[in-house]
């Protein structure tokens, strides 16, 4: 499949990017070049094949949730460069 010049054009303007008369050119190849890959793709025959989203058989590992001692106010405050009661006191980011 090949590209024409305003094409590229029409997809460098919603890129919001500006492109010499040789980028057009080169992307107008390459953008081909894709497009021809994305259409062998489509030629082959799927049937019979799952859908996947990964091609691994992973799955998420987590560690047991294990309710453990924290430290103490003190010790958590005591590099703070501010605090006010038990909570570090940072400056006000809404305006």
């Amino acid at each position: 499949m090949s590209l024409s010049r305003e094409e590229v054009l029409h997809i460098a303007q919603l890129a919001r990017i500006g492109l010499t008369d040789a980028d057009v050119q080169k992307f107008q190849e390459q953008l081909s070049h894709i497009l021809d890959q994305f259409a062998a793709l489509r030629r082959i025959d799927t049937t019979g094949v799952p859908p996947t989203t990964f091609a691994l058989p992973l799955e998420n590992v987590w560690r047991e949730d294990i309710v453990q001692p924290s430290l103490p106010v003190e010790d958590v405050l005591a590099n703070a460069p501010a605090r006010e009661g038990d909570f570090i006191r940072v400056r006000r980011v809404l305006e």
